[in-house]
């Protein structure tokens, strides 16, 4: 038996922007659920990208930046928001690897997508595998907390440990690396 997420759209009664943000708003629905009606706030979210970039040596580029909501200087992959009409998550990956990192890569692979954190935001993350990485012509010019990135290369063994010690918090890299990690056991077993 497979296993899977359905679809579920019962009626909205009412829906409104209750908070306008500089990146996302917050909205708020009154839904008839099963004859009940409930009221739900959440995030609108735009949603999102990452790169899950590996050198040859099979190593990760993680990157340490600044995120105010949890007033940590965090570890994570590069990624961004998916904010530019008509652009695809894979193109705003390639965007975000080359602003946040100078980097170009040969191969891209789709890793992984998921939401967040259903409960609070509707934000879609989709993780791209990006392999054969080079340097950009020139540096991307950073500002505000992407100013001072510290970049790093890891081995995927020793983020894995990190995030199960709980060193590392970062969601959305302990699922990157933790995927990547699972499909190359699948890849080997075949």
């Amino acid at each position: 038996m497979t296993i899977a997420d359905e679809p579920a759209n019962p009626p909205i009664i009412e829906s409104e922007v209750v908070f306008t943000g500089a990146v996302w708003d917050v909205r708020r629905d009154r839904v008839d659920y099963n004859g009940s009606e409930m009221v739900r706030e959440y995030v609108a979210h735009t949603g999102a990208t990452a790169v899950l970039a590996e050198d040859e040596d099979g190593r990760v580029l993680v990157i340490q930046q600044y995120r105010h909501p949890i007033r940590k200087r965090d570890w994570e992959l590069p990624a961004g928001l998916l904010d530019q009409e008509g652009e695809s998550p894979l193109v705003a990956a390639q965007r975000e690897l080359a602003e946040e990192v100078d980097l170009i890569a040969e191969q891209w692979d789709p890793l992984l997508q998921f939401h967040t954190s259903p409960g609070g935001n509707n934000e879609m993350l989709h993780v791209f595998r990006a392999r054969g990485l080079r340097a950009t012509d020139a540096a991307f010019d950073r500002e505000l907390e992407e100013a001072d990135i510290v970049q790093r290369w890891v081995a995927r063994d020793e983020l894995i440990e990190a995030a199960l010690n709980g060193e590392l918090t970062n969601s959305i890299l302990m699922l990157s690396v933790l995927a990547a990690d699972a499909a190359d056991r699948r890849t080997a077993e075949r």
